[in-house]
């Protein structure tokens, strides 16, 4: 895992380095100010002069600002190296869930990828800030100290062979103690997280079944969950204050009173004034070094949890790759499947596609219907390679669709959900998702050929309108027909509709498929619908049922041969004679 996450510091290793580098300066000018000091509290004892006092002042000021600017630097690049190496990691997760396939992200909820980019990141961030800063400052400092603190004192800094291991093995405790409590919390956060993306999704539904307060208490129990193990982990962290607080002063009182009486018995000569002063500076500096590695232990404890849940984001293989010598040009728009199976996953025990076996020339329209669940838009997945088969094999212009380069294929193919997503932005900068390049007047001929061009030219700022995030500020017709402009702004040589009419009338949705049949004849056009008025003309229909064609053919022909396209056309046509007549 550490070696995963260092390829993220790149272009960050020499601000790395530099910290490092003014770090160690930084704690050896701190080690060697409390020597100078003690030297310069003997020498005022023993009558120094003042110009004495004031050289050695001078030189402590100097120190001083010395390790103030070795600080200032050090704090500097160690900000930017984490902040970048945040940066890096951002970028890699994210840019390996857009390389996921659908298989990859049902592994994963997208809370918990929210969490993994955000929480999970920020905390790994601050773990490597502090590895970089603290875990190298505190080891040097208590080094250093220790070494000062015997070169100063002699036997007197034999307190810290008793206060060193009594804090460490303290510490330690404390931290295996947190661990636990912290490990618990992630978890907890993807469920919060899944609890806000819900409400915040679904808030139309929630204020329509007026179940605000249901949601308060679902948020509120999981945010309860989380404020109890924090609270715990915290408690058992709090105890490091008072750990070191006893340590800090037993030292003290241990310097002040065995070296009082040191000094005095020896008069001076076995141990002096600034040699106290200097041990408890020392002794200060040992117990903080050993606080920090505390709290660099229990930092490194809650982010080992998050390491690991990037790691998972990070070492996913996506299940779909490209062939070592793809195919990067689409010849037409034929599709077949030759005896395809497919279930979305290898311990799912029942097939989603079974035995389907089909052929659609370039340039067909065909029809799609079934009931809920009969896998109608799995079938159409398989086209532009969102999964890959179990068994058999889909062609698309004659090839294979796993010896295309995927990128090639999926831009030959165009789909038009039934729930498409519009982004936050103008009409313009949406639609030209379909074509980064395209020309007001390719945008505004796909907007005539979806007939959303009329609704556009109503708002006062035209195909500059502002979309809000979701598209939330049209309806869900109007919203449907940009979609079907920008997937016809690709130019593909298969358009999916899968049910994406539902939401237009009858009328404007045979204008949308005149217009297909008369502007874009070569293009293989497939139509999930409901409604069999959607599917009536089409060159070919498809019956669904249970994952499995049930039956294929004209309109006139199934309504002659297939039960369920016949009762799903009685029960249409017979409904709409009743609304007629009331």
């Amino acid at each position: 895992m550490i070696k995963q996450l260092a390829k993220c510091i790149r272009e960050y290793k020499k601000p790395t380095f530099v910290s490092l580098v003014f770090i160690t300066l930084e704690v050896v000018i701190e080690v060697f100010i409390p020597f100078i000091t003690a030297n310069l509290v003997n020498a005022i004892k023993a009558g120094a002069e003042m110009s004495e006092v004031v050289k050695s002042g001078v030189f402590l000021a100097v120190l001083a600002c010395l390790s103030l600017c070795c600080g200032a630097v050090a704090g500097y690049a160690c900000s930017k190296a984490s902040a970048g190496f945040a940066k890096n990691l951002r970028h890699d997760m994210f840019k390996r869930v857009q390389g996921y396939s659908f298989e990859n992200i049902d592994k994963f909820s997208s809370s918990s990828l929210v969490t993994r980019m955000t929480t999970d990141v920020s905390n790994v961030q601050m773990a490597y800030m502090m590895i970089i800063r603290t875990a190298i400052r505190s080891p040097l400092m208590l080094v250093f100290s220790v070494v000062m603190a015997y070169v100063m004192g002699g036997a007197l800094a034999s307190t810290f062979v008793v206060v060193i291991p009594v804090l460490a093995f303290g510490l330690i405790m404390i931290g295996r103690k947190a661990m636990p409590a912290f490990k618990r919390v992630f978890k907890k956060y993807d469920r919060l997280n899944e609890s806000i993306e819900e409400n915040v999704r679904a808030m139309r539904v929630v204020k329509g079944f007026s179940r605000e307060d249901y949601e308060k208490e679902k948020f509120g129990a999981a945010a309860e969950e989380i404020r109890k193990d924090f609270t715990k982990a915290e408690r058992i962290v709090a105890c490091n204050t008072p750990l070191m607080q006893v340590c800090l002063y037993f030292n003290m009182i241990f310097v002040l009173l065995v070296g009082s009486y040191m000094t005095i018995t020896s008069k001076g000569q076995l141990i002096d004034v600034g040699q106290i002063s200097a041990m408890l500076t020392y002794g200060m500096q040992i117990l903080m070094s050993l606080m920090m590695l505390s709290m660099i232990y229990v930092m490194i404890t809650m982010s080992t949890e998050s390491i690991k849940r990037i790691c998972e984001v990070l070492s996913e293989k996506p299940a779909l790759s490209n062939p070592e010598d793809p195919v990067l040009e689409v010849e037409d728009g034929s599709i077949e499947f030759e005896g395809v199976s497919f279930k979305y996953s290898q311990k799912a025990e029942k097939f989603a596609l079974s035995d389907i076996n089909l052929k659609i020339r370039s340039g067909m329209t065909v029809g799609i219907i079934g009931g809920t669940g009969s896998s109608k838009t799995t079938l159409v997945q398989l086209i532009p390679r969102l999964y890959d088969v179990t068994e058999g094999a889909v062609k698309v212009g004659g090839r294979d669709v796993r010896e295309y380069d995927i990128e090639s294929l999926r831009g030959a193919v165009a789909m038009v959900l039934q729930k498409n997503l519009l982004f936050a932005g103008t009409i313009n900068e949406n639609l030209r998702w379909g074509n980064k390049d395209a020309t007001d007047e390719e945008i505004r001929e796909a907007c005539k050929l979806s007939q959303a061009d009329d609704f556009v030219m109503s708002f006062p700022d035209g195909y500059e309108t502002k979309i809000e995030q979701g598209g939330t500020n049209v309806s869900g017709g109007q919203k449907q027909r940009l979609c079907i402009a920008r997937a016809l702004l690709k130019k593909p040589k298969i358009l999916i509709l899968d049910d994406s009419t539902s939401a237009v009338d009858t009328r404007t949705d045979a204008l949308i498929r005149a217009g297909f049949k008369q502007y874009i004849p070569e293009t293989t056009k497939i139509i999930i619908a409901q409604r069999i008025a959607s599917v009536e003309d089409a060159d070919m229909i498809i019956v669904m049922d249970n994952g499995k064609i049930s039956a294929l053919g004209t309109h006139s022909k199934l309504l002659e041969s297939s039960e369920i396209y016949r009762e799903v056309y009685n029960q249409q046509t017979k409904g709409g004679a009743e609304n007629e007549a009331e």
